[in-house]
């Protein structure tokens, strides 16, 4: 072990024995960006990228699970990724549908599809599906798998459920007008019953939410960190977990 070795591992403890236990947000969403790009960097394939953002999911849910993250939403493919040319996107679903799979067998998480999934290869909503069900009876740290998401088309498919429902008790237009509210569209939403996001975090330095849990992240907390995600160091999440445990949330107050 090297010098920069043992003072990262220091800081790192030191970050560690400083979180205020009492202030770890229970819900987190993260917006995996950088993979690409840190991939072109090193002169590598866009799916050797998205394959080392894979490799970084497992030691980040230990982390959640270490200080003690409830919930876990990972966006790993977009709607608007879904036009992508068919030599990237093809490579892209199947490193999807292994890390799926092996999350699955980690033994301890659940795992919740969150998307349009009737948009994605039926191989590859299976095998979302499969995942889900192997994993319902478990009580540990939930884990939400954004693949297929859009924010806006999450509300359109939550506005279409709600209606669809009025309509199978037989409600007039003017009743369902007016019985819509918050949280009658929440109870529809693909997180519906999970506590929202209180901490979003995004790597590879864009401040921008595209759309992420749109409706869910209203009062959230967000972190932009400047490391492509295959970068992402645990050092990196504690830093965003103090910057989080030092905010004075007012929730739109």
């Amino acid at each position: 072990m090297n010098v920069s070795d043992l003072v990262y591992g220091a800081y790192e403890r030191r970050l560690m024995g400083s979180l205020d236990r009492d202030r770890i947000p229970r819900h987190v969403g993260v917006m995996l960006d950088g993979n690409r790009r840190w991939a072109a960097a090193q002169g590598m394939s866009s799916a050797r990228g998205h394959q080392a953002g894979a490799e970084k999911i497992e030691d980040f849910l230990g982390w959640c699970d270490e200080v003690g993250v409830e919930v876990v939403t990972l966006w790993l493919l977009s709607t608007d990724n879904l036009a992508r040319p068919a030599d990237e996107l093809d490579p892209l679903l199947r490193i999807i549908e292994d890390t799926v799979t092996d999350l699955a067998s980690h033994g301890t998480w659940r795992l919740h599809p969150v998307g349009a999934l009737d948009l994605l290869p039926a191989t590859t909503a299976e095998q979302l599906k499969a995942a889900e069900d192997a994993t319902s009876s478990r009580t540990g740290l939930l884990v939400n798998i954004a693949v297929g998401y859009g924010g806006r088309r999450e509300v359109v498919d939550a506005v279409r459920a709600l209606i669809a429902d009025a309509a199978a008790k037989g409600l007039s237009l003017d009743e369902l007008a007016g019985e819509v509210d918050v949280e009658h569209i929440a109870e529809h939403l693909y997180t519906a019953g999970q506590p929202d996001p209180d901490l979003v975090i995004r790597t590879s330095g864009e401040q921008r939410l595209s759309g992420f849990l749109l409706w869910q992240s209203a009062h959230s907390e967000f972190y932009f960190c400047e490391a492509y995600w295959p970068d992402f160091r645990k050092v990196d999440f504690l830093r965003a977990l103090r910057s989080y445990a030092a905010r004075g949330r007012r929730f739109g107050a």
